[in-house]
């Protein structure tokens, strides 16, 4: 004879992680609390699991509950369903945005090879570039403005994937009536007196100021600037110096400033950020074309970046 129809089970996700959580407390109190949920409201729940299940998954006690033979059974099966539901739900959501991409950059950085050869790959895919601010590479990626960025170190790097690309040279802002400006090069002990710019986070504000200084000394105060134009405005206006990536320096549309190669210092790091669990295939392929296209060859200058003395002839500012 035919086995009897059992109707499948309508599982209600929501039930099953409360299980779980009530499960792993031991206690209706603590799990309520967990959940944001009222006591009696929770118990109600999880009864409505119970029903639903047609078996009783948890015993209460005046001191807490413990998991039945039934319940026992189900919770590693329970936890394995919300874990497939969140694998489901993100690989659902990247396919939703496999056809599309949007490549963030900072300053100076030039992303086009990389870029170029995504669409060569994928050109029915929708790629858009945005520029962002220094100061706005972690939250764009966290709020999905961008997918991946191309930047500078440092940066807030929690919950992001980072991988380096190339190493950039530093070289120092200055007024073009500066005593430095037609210099070749200039170190640290040149401009240890001078102050520069100041920078709202503090690991930013330490590296592109060499704060402290290698004996100790902190760096002497400039203005705060929050915002690129507003560093070299008060740079030009006298105010201060400032340390600058040697792509930065060279791109600068301001006639008022000289850039100077400065020697004997750490340059800084260019980096692709992503989010660490990013799952669009587009990104993926825009990691591999960065590392293999972007090695620092399009954005370091062709020529000095300090301004030369021979008359009539300023050098190119791209």
């Amino acid at each position: 004879m035919p086995s009897a129809h059992v109707p499948p089970v309508d599982f209600d996700l929501r039930l099953v992680r409360y299980f779980t959580v009530v499960a792993e407390h031991g206690n209706f109190r603590r799990a309520a609390a967990e959940l944001r949920l009222a006591q009696p409201s929770l118990s109600r729940q999880i009864q409505s699991l119970e029903k639903r299940l047609g078996v009783r998954l948890l015993d209460r006690t005046t001191r807490g509950c413990h998991l039945t033979a039934a319940g026992q059974t189900f919770l590693p099966q329970a936890e394995a369903l919300l874990r497939s539901a969140e694998l489901a739900a993100t690989t659902t959501r990247a396919a939703a945005a496999s056809g599309a991409v949007t490549i963030g950059y900072v300053g100076g950085l030039i992303i086009t090879t990389a870029v170029r050869e995504l669409r060569s790959r994928h050109p029915q895919a929708e790629v858009t570039t945005l520029h962002l601010d220094w100061s706005d590479v972690h939250t764009a990626l966290l709020d999905h403005r961008v997918d991946a960025v191309i930047a500078r170190e440092p940066f807030p790097t929690d919950r992001l994937r980072v991988t380096p690309l190339y190493q950039e040279p530093r070289v120092l802002l200055v007024p073009t009536t500066h005593r430095l400006a037609g210099r070749e090069s200039v170190t640290l002990d040149d401009f240890a007196g001078e102050p520069l710019v100041r920078y709202p986070d503090p690991a930013y504000d330490a590296f592109w100021r060499l704060d402290p200084r290698p004996d100790g000394r902190p760096a002497p105060d400039g203005p705060l600037v929050t915002a690129h134009a507003d560093k070299l405005e008060s740079i030009a206006g006298g105010q201060a110096i400032a340390l600058a990536p040697a792509a930065d320096g060279n791109s600068t549309p301001r006639h008022d400033l000289a850039a100077v190669p400065v020697q004997g210092i750490q340059p800084c790091h260019v980096v692709i950020a992503t989010r660490t669990r990013e799952r669009n295939p587009l990104v993926t392929t825009f990691h591999e074309t960065a590392r293999s296209h972007l090695t620092g060859r399009d954005t370091l200058p062709a020529v000095s970046i300090a301004p030369t003395s021979r008359a009539g002839h300023s050098g190119p500012r791209n």
